[in-house]
């Protein structure tokens, strides 16, 4: 794992993992973070797009001091994580199953997904659903408008333009790194995008989800990355496959749309929330819900998943 450079400044709420490292996925490496007693009964945490792990560092304590082992990674390209030459829906999907396979073998165990790590788990949960007892969903529900279905002819026409237009994308930012900065001008960035945080936890995020060099600050995202990858891909695969969910869900939407989000609706979901599971609205929070209320969002999920085995 990258040695920090410098130390976090106190955040209130915020700890950092207990343990840290790296496995194998296929030749690329995966950083898991963990918190809480390494013999306790594991909870997986997934993180969202152009995020990290350590976005839950004041959520995932919650989780771990009622009795949890919690994990979470770094998807491929993200935070500790290689980078790599390609990126795909798919390809992350492979990620998650080796995590969970590492952490639990063939168990199942409770999981919990935030926006694109929402949307990623509820389609590993569908293809292997024998990994997961219970699903948590933080506003990872997408509904964008599905696209009317084609002919075969026409979805190799449409294969062959996606493979042209990411490996043209991927020769374009071969070299591209992200652009430097000081943990302030990093922050103002990240704001635009958060504008619902602290400048307080703007900074913090900086120092554990950047690295410093020479030339200043760099967000460890890796600079060719592009939501949904390669290959062809539509957010609102992840919805259908809500429906046939075998295991006990449990949903969350947030009542203010933030530009990161999903913009989704309890009238686009309900039609799809499987039997006995439950949607539920957090009110007068955004698409961070789990960052701007951890108490109060961990405390329903507790709630949810009860004590640990």
């Amino acid at each position: 794992m990258p040695t920090p450079t410098t130390t976090p400044p106190d955040y209130p709420g915020a700890r950092v993992p207990d343990r840290e490292y790296r496995i194998d996925a296929g030749g690329v490496a995966i950083a898991l973070h963990e918190w809480g007693d390494a013999d306790a009964p594991p909870l997986m945490l997934a993180h969202g797009g152009f995020d990290f792990a350590r976005t839950f560092d004041t959520f995932a304590p919650i989780l771990a001091d009622a009795g949890w082992r919690v994990v979470s990674w770094d998807h491929r390209g993200h935070g500790d994580s290689d980078h790599a030459h390609l990126y795909s829906w798919d390809a992350d999907l492979r990620d998650a199953a080796v995590v969970f396979e590492h952490v639990a073998g063939r168990s199942a165990v409770p999981a919990i997904g935030h926006s694109k790590g929402g949307a990623l788990l509820l389609q590993l949960v569908d293809a292997q659903p024998f990994r997961c007892a219970s699903l948590v969903n933080i506003d990872g529900i997408p509904s964008k408008r599905p696209i009317p279905d084609v002919a075969e002819h026409e979805r190799t026409k449409m294969l062959t333009g996606e493979v042209t237009g990411w490996l043209d994308h991927r020769r374009r930012t071969a070299g591209a790194q992200r652009k430097p900065g000081t943990i302030d001008e990093l922050a103002k960035r990240r704001g635009r995008m958060n504008p619902r945080h602290s400048d307080d936890w703007l900074r913090y995020l900086v120092t554990v989800g950047a690295v410093e060099s020479d030339e200043g600050w760099r967000w460890k995202l890796d600079a060719s990355m592009r939501f949904g990858g390669f290959g062809p891909w539509r957010p609102e695969w992840a919805l259908y496959r809500l429906a046939g969910l075998g295991v006990p869900f449990y949903g969350m939407l947030v009542e203010i749309e933030e530009e990161m989000g999903w913009g989704t609706s309890p009238e686009d979901v309900m039609p799809y929330i499987p039997e006995g599971g439950r949607l539920e609205i957090l009110t007068g929070v955004g698409h961070f819900a789990h960052i701007e209320e951890p108490d109060e969002v961990a405390g329903r999920i507790l709630d949810f998943l009860g004590a640990p085995a």
